[in-house]
């Protein structure tokens, strides 16, 4: 029985001790890769690159709603996702996620459900992510990298829900390229002011102490109400952008 015990206790102890995302091929301190390796890598990156590129380029202008992948239906975050995927297909843009569960899959049901355009750049991992069953334009990436660009470079404006750290990392890339004109200033909100209250504190905290200046706190909107924020941003691109619809010119090989 003793023994029984040992050897479970041994197979938790192995569960604990391994990685959460199990890494693709073990490194070492090696050094830098071969020449060829990283010509081959270069070259696997500029193909799924054009896979992304030549798959969303007929998408429509899109808004992009970033959130976590692990709300379920029945929760109020789910349900204002839902929300905010019906009011951008109301407005004709595109709704656009990583294409995953959660707030993502919320997202494209209400534009799908609303008869808009739903679509996903998903990314491989051995957990959580997976295509959700709303999309009418999918896309999936081995990389974070090419899916962050290819989530900004199609949208006009940015809806940041509750996440968690891909989220963190989505809503502050996107908001350095608009503080340093990267790319033009969209709209960027962020919806739930009780979850992101400590997160706005240290934001303000930075103005406070210098390492960004009290302007940059005016490139995002903090909001509880989807209509403030539907007309934010409605209000945003109707005064500066004319949406000018572009002749169809297949791609070579392209999917319908």
């Amino acid at each position: 029985m003793e023994a029984v015990k040992e050897e479970k206790k041994k197979e938790i102890a192995k569960k604990i001790a391994e990685p959460i995302i199990p890494a693709k091929e073990a490194v070492y301190l090696e050094g830098p890769k071969s020449r060829g390796y990283e010509f081959i890598f270069l070259f696997k990156v500029a193909w799924e690159f054009f896979k992304g590129l030549r798959s969303l380029h007929f998408v429509g202008p899109c808004i992009t709603v970033f959130g976590s992948a692990r709300f379920k239906e029945d929760h109020i975050y789910y349900k204002q996702a839902m929300e905010f995927g019906r009011r951008i297909a109301e407005t004709g843009f595109t709704t656009m996620t990583g294409g995953g569960p959660g707030i993502m899959e919320a997202a494209n049901r209400g534009a799908f459900e609303a008869g808009g355009k739903s679509v996903g750049c998903n990314i491989k991992l051995p957990f959580e992510q997976h295509y959700n069953k709303y999309l009418t334009k999918a896309v999936t990436f081995d990389h974070f990298f090419i899916r962050k660009t290819l989530l900004i470079k199609y949208s006009y404006a940015f809806i940041i829900m509750p996440g968690g750290f891909g989220t963190m990392d989505e809503f502050f890339e996107t908001l350095t390229l608009v503080q340093t004109k990267t790319i033009t200033e969209f709209p960027i909100v962020i919806f739930g002011k009780e979850f992101y209250a400590d997160l706005m504190v240290a934001i303000e905290d930075m103005a406070e102490k210098g390492t960004i200046s009290q302007e940059d706190l005016d490139l995002v909107l903090l909001t509880d109400d989807i209509d403030e924020a539907m007309n934010h941003i409605s209000k945003y691109i109707t005064s500066n952008y004319e949406i000018k619809k572009r002749r169809r010119i297949p791609w070579l090989f392209e999917k319908s």
